[in-house]
């Protein structure tokens, strides 16, 4: 995963260049917002669905995404028409991951809202209207005629998405979020559970657990949803990250992006290879 804030265009297809070569390395994010939330506060970043796709142009192997896209910020027919679209000049590698949205206690993201006239709907509303997106994304992937939606947040007339995706029903939906109610959401819409991790597996083992119950009360097999971790790395101490990896494979994680954090030395992304996926892998 490689932040698009407070680093250059140059950089960032350098660093995608170099790992869509890795075979090691299966998939590239970036994250969603619209002003810094590390570092300066008015230095560059970048609008994560517009790079994506100039990136997901630019290499060939590497599945690609943004870890995650915040529902509070586009309406969801025109994200299920983003999403399309990156699906069909990949040739099919999205992973789309979708959240509910920046927390409301975090300062540096609460005020992208503002500073872009977007409404910043409080956490029920933002739930509930995060469910519904779900839903209608899903819908506007597969079907094969218009269709209305009449939700208590969606509302949609004639909604009709063409082109579709390459990947039939569509691209696998990626999940991020830790609490109760994103996890309600999950065991219903999510092909891939993701949450921060840290050293704290045995949080994370719980919330993980909670998800079994959520599917069990729904009646979906938890098994169909892969747990999915997003993990920094340091450059000084890889060894860290290794070690976190080991403990979170014994708590059922199987899939894992590694942030590496800018500036990105040159052979960032084979470094990355070499000083923790494969240890683990033949660990």
């Amino acid at each position: 995963m490689t932040a698009p804030a407070q680093v250059g265009y140059a950089d960032l297809r350098r660093v995608w260049h170099e790992a869509d070569t890795v075979a090691e390395i299966d998939h590239a994010w970036l994250y969603d917002h619209l002003m810094p939330i590390f570092g300066d506060p008015d230095g560059p970043a970048f609008e994560g669905w517009t790079l994506l796709s100039a990136l997901a142009a630019q290499t060939s192997r590497l599945r690609v995404g943004l870890l995650v896209t915040s529902n509070r910020f586009r309406p969801p027919a025109m994200l299920a028409k983003m999403a399309a679209t990156v699906d069909v000049v990949s040739g099919g590698r999205l992973d789309f991951g979708i959240g509910v949205g920046s927390r409301p206690g975090h300062p540096l993201a609460r005020r992208e809202y503002e500073a872009h006239g977007l409404p910043f709907a409080e956490t029920a509303d933002a739930i509930g209207a995060f469910a519904e997106a779900c839903a209608v994304i899903r819908r506007l992937w597969t079907s094969d005629e218009p269709f209305d939606a009449d939700g208590e947040y969606v509302r949609l007339t004639g909604a009709f998405g063409n082109p579709k995706p390459v990947q039939r029903p569509g691209p696998p939906i990626v999940i991020g979020g830790r609490a109760s109610s994103t996890l309600r959401v999950a065991a219903e819409h999510a092909d891939v559970w993701n949450i921060p991790g840290g050293g704290d597996i045995a949080d994370l083992a719980e919330r993980s657990a909670r998800l079994d119950r959520y599917c069990a009360g729904i009646g979906r097999d938890p098994a169909e949803i892969v747990r999915s971790m997003q993990l920094g790395v340091a450059y000084e101490a890889p060894g860290a990250a290794r070690d976190t990896i080991g403990a979170a494979l014994d708590a059922g994680f199987r899939h894992f992006v590694l942030s590496v954090p800018a500036p990105y030395p040159d052979g960032v992304a084979r470094w990355l290879a070499d000083e923790v996926i494969r240890p683990v892998l033949s660990s």
